[in-house]
């Protein structure tokens, strides 16, 4: 949150526009600073986009507080409120106004223009500027209402956000926030003051053998089918992935694969072929380019397997605006699991508000689609800070999971990254890894490191070393992550 000397943010619908004008000349008049978020003419508009807009500029510290309009001031208040970390109440003349204030903390004013004249409005707005909460038994509520907020993790501030963080018992303001690099500069002094966690899984990231392994662990695939419902049965919800040509593959088994299919040059036949094997033999999803999406909702209508598709797939490049058009078309059209990329780049400059932004935008997406959100980080590019930095970014934004790769860059999943991740994301996400996962070892110690999830082109060799067939080299998904 920001500080007194920060500016008050304004905004309105159409039906509050021309009292909203009116606050800014009051405002500007007494010379306080206003930072103005639209709507900027009479034209018809829906007031959660100016609500949303200025409960974030409070919450990012790029304000102190907030007057918002529209037609009653009922709808803006509740979306404000939706922005975790945010306070606001509604006021209809100068008592409830400081009452909101000084009894509630309230960051965010709103106002109904159908309900006040421009002198009420003003004089209410100049209650509200000229009240905060101090008394001991007001603060001590505030702090009950923000444990509610609490509980799905309050809005933290921004590296690069304007204004400092405070506590409490301050000027209305929440407890500080989490600095990210200071995450990072724990998490990496946790893992170091802990040496067992690494050391137990360095043998396995070496390739080398582990004496305290099953034996077993150590035979094939076609000796051992039972090692994936093994790691299953250890309540990891471990789930895995075949390519395109899968056949007689375990019932047991099929339910934890992802059939994956994101190879460039994918003909339709391929896709619906991917389908139909998915609905045959029960597998958990099929995964595809967001083009073939409605394709496969469509074969697949009535069938137990999600379809999952990528999100600014492979390079995560792609402005976040567009990324939340290209998942909603992607919900629109059938999709029930999201992977996104971040932005890499921005990540790598220590851009952490821009990723975040990047991820909570494409988890309100999901939310409104009810669906899950997978996050891929990318580790083969990152420092350890980074994927730490990458991974805390995530949880705090709302996302289901991390995932290590794509599948495109240089490396894929590492046993150490993976233990990593989990301990970032405090083992509160789930984590995904996928990438180089070539063989029923190789998931083994993934899950050992704390993955939930693994990526791997495992369900081919299974259905085939079952029957002692050679592993065919033909039709074949693109890894893609997987």
């Amino acid at each position: 949150m920001g500080t007194a000397s920060a500016p008050v943010v304004v905004a309105s619908d159409h039906g509050g526009f021309e009292l909203k004008e009116a606050v800014k000349r009051h405002l500007a008049g007494r010379g306080v600073p206003v930072l103005d978020v639209g709507t900027h003419d009479k034209g018809a508009c829906d007031y959660p986009v100016f609500a949303r807009a200025a409960a974030e500029a409070v919450a990012t510290g790029k304000a102190w507080r907030g007057v918002v309009i529209d037609g009653a001031g009922i709808g803006s208040a509740m979306v404000a409120n939706k922005v975790q970390g945010v306070r606001a109440g509604m006021a209809f003349d100068p008592k409830t106004a400081v009452n909101a204030a000084e009894h509630n903390g309230a960051h965010i004013l709103t106002l109904g223009a159908g309900y006040l004249d421009e002198a009420a409005a003003l004089a209410i707005v100049d209650a509200f500027l000229g009240t905060s909460c101090t008394v001991d038994r007001h603060l001590r509520r505030v702090a009950m209402i923000d444990a509610l907020d609490g509980l799905r993790g309050p809005t933290p501030a921004l590296p690069g956000a304007a204004g400092p963080t405070t506590s409490t018992h301050g000027e209305g303001m929440t407890p500080a926030a989490h600095d990210y690099d200071a995450l990072v500069a724990t998490i990496t002094r946790v893992l170091s003051d802990n040496p067992g966690l690494l050391a137990s899984i360095a043998p396995h990231a070496a390739g080398a053998h582990c004496p305290t392994c099953h034996p077993d662990w150590g035979a094939s695939v076609s000796q051992q089918q039972d090692v994936i419902r093994r790691i299953n049965a250890a309540g990891r919800g471990l789930r895995v992935s075949a390519r395109l040509g899968a056949k007689d593959v375990p019932r047991d088994l099929a339910g934890l694969i992802d059939h994956t299919l994101l190879k460039p040059d994918a003909t339709y036949a391929d896709i619906d072929q991917l389908c139909d094997e998915a609905r045959q033999y029960g597998f958990a999803s099929v995964c595809v380019n967001p083009y073939y999406v409605a394709r496969c909702a469509q074969r697949l209508r009535g069938a137990a397997p999600k379809v999952c598709t990528v999100i600014g797939f492979p390079l995560g490049a792609t402005p976040k605006e567009i990324k939340a058009m290209e998942a909603r078309k992607a919900l629109r059209d059938g999709a029930q699991e999201l992977d996104m990329v971040i932005n890499i780049g921005a990540l790598k400059s220590g851009d952490h508000k821009t990723v975040y932004e990047d991820i909570r935008i494409l988890a309100e997406v999901a939310r409104e689609g009810r669906a899950l959100l997978k996050v891929i980080i990318e580790t083969a590019l990152l420092t350890d800070e980074e994927k730490v930095a990458a991974c805390v970014l995530s949880r705090k934004a709302g996302a289901h999971f991390v995932k290590t790769s794509t599948g495109f860059a240089k490396g894929g999943a590492t046993a150490a990254d993976v233990a990593l991740m989990a301990q970032a994301v405090e083992h509160k996400l789930e984590v995904k890894a996928s990438g180089g996962v070539k063989s029923a070892d190789d998931a083994k110690r993934m899950v050992e490191a704390g993955a939930t999830r693994i990526g791997a082109s495992v369900g081919v060799k299974i259905a085939q070393e079952e029957r002692g067939e050679r592993p065919a080299g033909g039709a074949s998904a693109s890894g893609g992550g997987y």
